[in-house]
């Protein structure tokens, strides 16, 4: 059976280094960090009390207020991401059995699930929104983004930890590859900056705790690393068979090429240390594009600044690239946004993508030391110009799921 080949002809993102992809890539590339103090909520009782929060998204600008009343922030974030992807790619006049929605979220609407708890306990089972149920389920950013749309085409929500917006967008790319769809809308979105998330996550002793200093605190590949910093946001990408692009004259960013997925089958939070599940991940996105290991320019690393996490990446780049591990160009740019959980993988491929077009790979901050078990070229701390044609991006979530994802530069 013949594939159709599948192209990206929009984007949009709403990041904590700027939303917006102009914004979002000066940001990128200014070798800056968006990390700063919590102020979503009274963060002083949690030894982590810093965050990568977005501060310039206005729900206002995409919804109209009662809109914005039944939607719980995560579902706000997604339509603003996905309209601008929308916008950007120019669609209009769009078949709606031929198009759908493919979405990946972590958590989904966890702070709606919280404030109804507290009301149920202080105020009774009486006093709960009627609207609880459709605010808070995870699914609930796909069905809202295909009725803003009317895409009637497939609707599928992703939940696979860190890993689920790449998920979410290898399982779009599949559902044009195999005639399913002529376009999807994919991506991701997060926003759980909430006490009972800090508090999970501080139990844990995941995140960092460089409070005193928040713009330092994520560090990937980096000897004092000591720790993820929690962010928002969402990225969404308009995902088209060539076919339809070329008919209705659409600008092409690039070529989705390449899909791969695994699990560790190791450990709950922790990765397979020799990072056996990521490089299985990479190894099949490889063989799904067609390509050599040598052709991969850029690897957008999944680099979350954790210890364990990252020598586990950079083992498993060695494995999959051997000597060419020390040729391309591997940077984290959750140094700048933080960690977006279930919406990294899509804004990451943006920001991969990104870099394809300005032929300019956006730095690792905060990379002062490296650490010596990890030795490849994380781009420190500024952008670097090269010759990029391939990209790869990476995403892996607890319970050892893990997706990577290959694009490459549009050739007729």
């Amino acid at each position: 059976m013949q594939r159709e080949r599948v192209v990206v002809t929009g984007m949009g993102v709403i990041s904590p280094v700027g939303s917006g992809l102009e914004h979002f890539w000066a940001g990128l590339t200014s070798g800056r960090s968006a990390v700063g103090p919590v102020t979503r909520f009274d963060a002083s009782p949690f030894s982590t009390r810093i965050a990568a929060e977005v501060h310039d998204f206005d729900p206002l600008k995409y919804l109209e207020k009662k809109e914005i009343r039944h939607m719980d922030r995560f579902v706000q974030l997604a339509i603003g991401a996905a309209q601008d992807a929308y916008d950007d790619a120019g669609l209009s006049d769009l078949d709606p059995d031929r198009a759908g929605v493919s979405v990946g979220t972590g958590i989904g609407g966890m702070e709606t699930l919280t404030d109804q708890h507290e009301t149920l306990l202080s105020r009774g089972p009486g006093r709960v929104n009627p609207f609880f149920i459709p605010k808070m389920i995870g699914n609930i950013a796909g069905g809202q983004v295909a009725m803003r749309f009317n895409l009637q085409g497939p609707n599928v929500t992703l939940v696979t930890a860190c890993a689920s917006s790449g998920s979410a967008l290898g399982d779009a790319m599949r559902a044009i590859q195999f005639g399913e769809a002529d376009v999807m809308l994919a991506g991701g979105t997060e926003a759980v900056l909430l006490p009972i998330s800090f508090a999970g996550f501080c139990a844990m002793k995941a995140m960092s705790t460089r409070n005193e200093d928040p713009e330092h605190a994520s560090r990937p590949f980096d000897q004092e690393r000591d720790g993820f910093v929690m962010g928002e946001g969402a990225g969404f990408l308009v995902l088209e068979s060539l076919t339809h692009a070329q008919k209705r004259g659409a600008r092409i960013y690039a070529e989705l090429i390449g899909y791969g997925r695994s699990a560790d089958a190791y450990h709950v939070v922790e990765p397979h240390p020799e990072g056996r599940g990521a490089a299985q991940a990479m190894r099949r996105a490889i063989h799904d594009a067609g390509i050599k290991p040598e052709e991969v320019d850029y690897i957008n690393a999944h680099g979350t600044s954790t210890m364990k996490g990252d020598l586990a990446e950079t083992l498993a780049i060695k494995d999959v690239f051997g000597e060419h591990a020390y040729q391309l160009a591997v940077s984290s740019t959750k140094s700048s946004t933080g960690h977006l959980l279930g919406a990294a993988g899509a804004v990451e491929m943006i920001a991969s993508i990104l870099a394809l077009q300005y032929q300019t790979v956006p730095p690792t901050v905060n990379l002062d030391h490296a650490s010596p078990d990890c030795d490849l070229n994380y781009v420190p701390n500024r952008p670097q110009s090269r010759d990029i044609h391939v990209v790869m991006s990476n995403a892996f979530g607890f319970g050892g799921q893990n997706a990577s994802l290959i694009a490459r530069e549009y050739i007729p």
